[in-house]
């Protein structure tokens, strides 16, 4: 006669099989599982290669010794050569473009910054009679498009005597660019401490003093990203300077490209190569500033 004997498992019992059983360590807070970072990873690296791929496309292109090679892609790869480059730059007007879009470029850096760093002080520090609507009509002033201001500024160029002249280009650029970083200024100062100002006036500076020897120092991330943000605002804007600057001498970079194409006719093996030189200025202000774009980016966000 068999005897069969019935195992009662017993929560105790079943804890304790569970604790001898190897299991999966949970993830700490801000550690992901191995699917969750091959998903990151793949979905970061088709992202670059998105961003990347037109940047190389066209130095591929500018590489071409002929004006429809871009239409057959691979026939460039056996007869690369520089040939557009030294093209454009000793047989077009590229370095008159290039001093031009130099000059314009500076001079917005240089004014925006100042005007856009003193309202956002202003606004930050001070409180006077409709400091807070100015904010606002710095904002409702990126609400209109191009095609909308093109016609007033023009007439207003044309009443001030400005037209086909620097000095009304770097106006014009300054008006589109200020408002966006008067705005990232104001954040910015707001994450300076009150006692600095307060400091300096006890140490007899007036506003303007504490404002340039104290809170500018200070503020050079976000200075570099509104210095950084108005250059290119200026270096590769087409509309404006295109009906704005009417003497040939005059023509920016983004104007000057335009000069490639004709009715009849589009060079488009010197437009790339044109394209590649016009990039290198941005690039070297990129890194020279590119140390402070995070934090002059995400300071003030958390803010209240």
């Amino acid at each position: 006669m068999s005897t069969v004997t019935t195992t009662v498992d017993t929560p105790a019992a079943a804890a304790d099989a569970d604790r001898a059983r190897p299991g999966r360590r949970p993830l700490r807070r801000g550690e992901r599982g191995p699917l969750a970072s091959v998903g990151l990873h793949g979905l970061l690296s088709v992202a670059a290669f998105v961003a990347a791929f037109p940047v190389f496309w066209i130095l591929y292109i500018s590489l071409g010794s002929q004006e429809n090679d871009y239409l057959h892609p691979g026939k460039i790869l056996g007869r690369m050569t520089l040939s557009n480059y030294s093209f454009v730059v000793n047989h077009t007007g590229f370095g008159t473009w290039m001093l031009n879009s130099l000059v314009v470029g500076v001079g917005t850096m240089l004014l925006g910054v100042l005007i856009a760093a003193s309202a956002g002080y202003a606004v930050s520090r001070m409180r006077f009679p409709g400091h807070r609507p100015l904010m606002y009509t710095f904002l409702l002033t990126q609400m209109f498009p191009v095609s909308v201001l093109m016609v007033p500024l023009y007439k207003i160029m044309a009443g001030l005597g400005l037209l086909d002249t620097y000095q009304g280009l770097i106006l014009i650029y300054c008006s589109t660019a200020v408002p966006y970083c008067a705005w990232l200024l104001k954040g910015y100062f707001d994450t300076i401490p009150v006692e600095i100002d307060e400091a300096g006036r006890i140490d007899g500076l007036s506003p303007f003093g504490t404002f340039w020897r104290l809170i500018v120092p200070l503020a050079r991330p976000g200075l570099s990203v509104a210095a950084f943000y108005t250059f290119l605002t200026a270096w590769g804007e087409v509309a404006f300077a295109s009906h704005f600057m009417l003497s040939e001498d005059k023509y920016t970079l983004a104007v000057g490209l335009q000069t490639y194409i004709s009715q009849y006719n589009s060079q488009w093996n010197y437009m790339a190569a044109s394209a590649v030189l016009i990039a290198l200025p941005a690039g070297v202000v990129f890194y020279l500033v590119q140390k402070h774009l995070v934090t002059g980016l995400t300071a003030g966000g958390t803010k209240g």
